[in-house]
């Protein structure tokens, strides 16, 4: 039987590929566990990705555009560009805190990529486009006069590294960490990462 392509199918075939994953984990997922939950036949979704892995890089592209979407509202609400900086790292972290299935997708693939080899790359250019995404919002700010002490373009996976690193702390033990202390972490972080006039619409915003 041969199947159209479409955006709607395709689509269908990823959000479902994001429930079974968070639900169940890569490792215990199959093709046929993703053809259940989207109600179409095996054959259906192999016509539309050939391997798991071709899947599992189309969910991923999936998740770091629903994030990153929700990041630049959140950062473009404030022309001062440390207010917008504060209201994108908690936009960041409410993301990952709520451990949605976003997340905890990509946690489990993280975890599984130390032995599957075939993750990797999927995964890599999963943090290459975000950090793209917030590599492209720093620029807007270097434009305002924010200057970065470190290369700018290694400074969005620093931000990447502790907000994951902590998602994950979070979800094996969540009583341990608080919203509150990690935005404080990560403000008192970021600014520390750059340069900025004492006075001036530059100067650092009062601690909320």
């Amino acid at each position: 039987m041969r199947y159209k392509k479409s955006e709607i199918s395709i689509a269908h075939i990823v959000e479902a590929t994001l429930r079974v994953l968070a639900r169940q984990g890569y490792a215990r997922t199959s093709l046929m566990d993703i053809a259940n939950e989207v109600g179409m036949s095996k054959g259906a979704v192999h016509y539309h990705f050939p391997t798991k892995e071709a899947l599992i890089t189309q969910v991923l592209q999936h998740a770091v555009d629903a994030v990153a979407e929700r990041t630049r509202k959140a950062w473009s609400a404030n022309e001062n560009p440390l207010l917008a900086m504060r209201s994108a790292l908690r936009e960041l972290w409410s993301v990952r805190s709520a451990l949605s299935d976003d997340v905890k997708v990509v946690a489990d693939l993280l975890a599984q990529s130390m032995h599957d080899p075939k993750l990797r790359e999927p995964l890599s250019t999963y943090y290459r486009v975000a950090v793209s995404q917030v590599e492209e919002q720093l620029r807007n700010a270097q434009a305002l006069g924010l200057r970065p002490k470190i290369d700018p373009a290694f400074l969005p996976r620093i931000m990447h590294a502790v907000l994951d690193g902590l998602a994950l702390q979070k979800i094996v033990d969540p009583e341990s960490i608080t919203d509150e202390q990690v935005v404080s972490a990560l403000e008192t972080i970021a600014l520390s990462l750059f340069e900025f006039p004492s006075s001036g619409p530059l100067s650092p915003p009062p601690a909320q």
